[in-house]
């Protein structure tokens, strides 16, 4: 149980994050990793990794899923990159791309042999069944160095959350800044799918409970959406464990089923204010 817990506190902690940096970079309080079709890029190579076991190493699925989310993002860049970027843009090409990377996946499981499609079509879930000291380590090797870089820009993340024109006005290479934030996001994005697979509404969720408990400062609401998304998980992972013994649920669908409802209220509270 010591395994599991720790890497889905580690997950949790890395969505939170980078949910956080989403909400920062793009200024939209419904982003997050999900979104933007990071987490469909993972989703997508690890539908062609799995489903074609046969023919590639399976112990090549986390390096992949991590390759698929930066990957990615770096196309969603490509295509958004006009002399510059826009918040907007990013958003719309990146939910386009990931309707697009779902396709993919929906492709390959047609045509693939079931008992893989149903094996991906439950880690596509998000799942902490298969919970290691290894994965607990790399993803700790992947996601510490990039937590500790966004808690040190944490004045970056407050200065381009008030916008690009107010940003450039105080010195700050907008684009740039940009660029590097959602690549740390797509890595922390990835790191989190490789260990756990996709892992739903912990990135909308966990830095809007962080930002009523610690404020909109970064330096502050970082460490608090880690915290806070450690716990989202870790609770949903007992439940999903403890709903209907002694079968388990994957976590996925217990952050979703917490979520959806959560996504509505953002919907509806955004519409009032």
């Amino acid at each position: 149980r010591l395994p599991r817990a720790t890497l889905a506190i580690l997950v949790g902690a890395a969505l939170g994050v980078a949910g956080a940096i989403c909400q920062a970079v793009l200024r939209n309080p419904l982003a997050e990793p999900g979104l933007l079709g990071i987490n469909a890029g993972a989703a997508l190579a690890a539908m062609m990794i799995i489903v074609q076991a046969g023919m590639v190493p399976e112990s090549l699925l986390p390096l992949a899923t991590f390759a698929g989310a930066v990957t990615m993002t770096a196309v969603i860049f490509g295509f958004a990159w006009r002399g510059g970027t826009t918040s907007l843009r990013i958003i719309l090409i990146g939910v386009g791309l990931s309707a697009m990377a779902g396709a993919g996946a929906s492709f390959i499981a047609t045509f693939g042999e079931i008992a893989l499609v149903q094996r991906a079509m439950v880690w596509l879930a998000g799942s902490l069944q298969d919970s290691r000291w290894i994965k607990v380590q790399t993803l700790l090797i992947w996601a510490s160095p990039v937590f500790l870089m966004i808690w040190m820009a944490a004045r970056e993340l407050d200065l381009i959350a008030l916008g690009d024109t107010v940003a450039r006005g105080r010195g700050q290479q907008v684009d740039l800044q940009r660029v590097l934030m959602m690549l740390a996001c797509a890595v922390l994005a990835g790191a989190s799918v490789a260990a756990a697979g996709p892992i739903a509404f912990v990135g909308l969720a966990a830095p809007h409970m962080a930002r009523a408990l610690a404020g909109r400062r970064h330096v502050a609401l970082i460490p608090a959406a880690a915290l806070i998304g450690a716990l989202i998980v870790l609770v949903a992972d007992l439940a999903a464990r403890r709903t209907m013994p002694p079968l388990q649920l994957p976590v996925g669908v217990v952050t979703t089923l917490l979520g959806a409802p959560f996504f509505g209220y953002l919907l509806w509270k955004k519409s009032y204010d």
